[in-house]
């Protein structure tokens, strides 16, 4: 996906580098490129209208227009704007507090959270960490298992989760044995839907509750696309999330795997 992104906007950016001089005519030439490239790489429509309101504001000023390198100087702006969208500076996790802390992974089924959470435990440890991987997939006891067998390959231990407890229930379990396995970090595997409903909602918001966790990262697979925004929307509003972490970066955005 980003390949391709990135080959369609060097095209426009080569069309701007070969003229001395731009006018505003030039200028809508190239941010319409740039439009075509965002969407058919599937990015919501609204963040590429206000993303090319932001970019054509400062490409019309004064600076851009009498420089001797206006192409650069256009590029450089929308370097700069992509920057900025995506987040300008780095955030580190938040993780103070009384020990045992506690991570929450949330999306949808299939997005990627048990995977995922395996990655995460294995950076914290690096960190000087000692993550608990918690399965929390009461409907889905394969859950269990997958993050059973991720810990016994990766060394980190898994707390027993019994499916026949409620979600907070497991949570408030694992709270109590992490001292028991000399864990001081817990990363929380929590259900999924394939489509967001109430009940998973609600359930999220009990465990927040009861857990009070330090950080709620959603896990979003990079193949939905523009429905991205709606889903992370929707559980930032019911959870007020403090993160996202995109899976399955080595596909595209129309569900397509590159070939071997």
């Amino acid at each position: 996906m980003f390949e391709l992104l990135t080959e369609k906007l060097s095209r426009v950016f080569r069309e701007l580098r070969g003229r001395g001089r731009l006018s505003e005519k030039d200028i809508e030439a190239a941010l319409k490129g740039i439009r075509l490239a965002l969407l058919e790489a599937d990015v919501n429509y609204k963040v590429v209208k206000n993303l090319l309101e932001e970019i054509k504001q400062r490409a019309l000023g004064q600076d851009v227009m009498e420089s001797l390198t206006p192409g650069q100087q256009v590029i450089k702006i929308v370097n700069e704007e992509l920057i900025k969208l995506m987040g300008a500076g780095r955030r580190y996790l938040e993780l103070d507090g009384k020990k045992p802390l506690s991570i929450m992974l949330v999306g949808l089924q299939g997005s990627g959270k048990t995977t995922t959470a395996g990655k995460v435990a294995i950076q914290l440890r690096k960190q000087g960490y000692h993550p608990y991987l918690v399965p929390v997939d009461i409907n889905r006891p394969a859950a269990v298992d997958q993050l059973s067998k991720i810990g016994d390959e990766i060394g980190i231990p898994v707390h027993p989760s019994d499916t026949e407890q409620g979600a907070e229930a497991i949570c408030l379990s694992a709270l109590k044995r992490a001292s028991e396995v000399g864990a001081d970090l817990l990363v929380i595997d929590t259900a999924g839907r394939l489509h967001i409903d109430e009940e998973l909602m609600e359930e999220l918001s009990r465990m927040k509750d009861v857990i009070q966790p330090s950080e709620i990262l959603l896990v979003a697979d990079s193949m939905t696309g523009q429905d991205a925004v709606s889903l992370a929307k929707r559980f930032d509003e019911v959870l007020d999330i403090t993160g996202v972490i995109l899976s399955k970066m080595e596909g595209d955005a129309r569900g397509e795997r590159p070939s071997p």
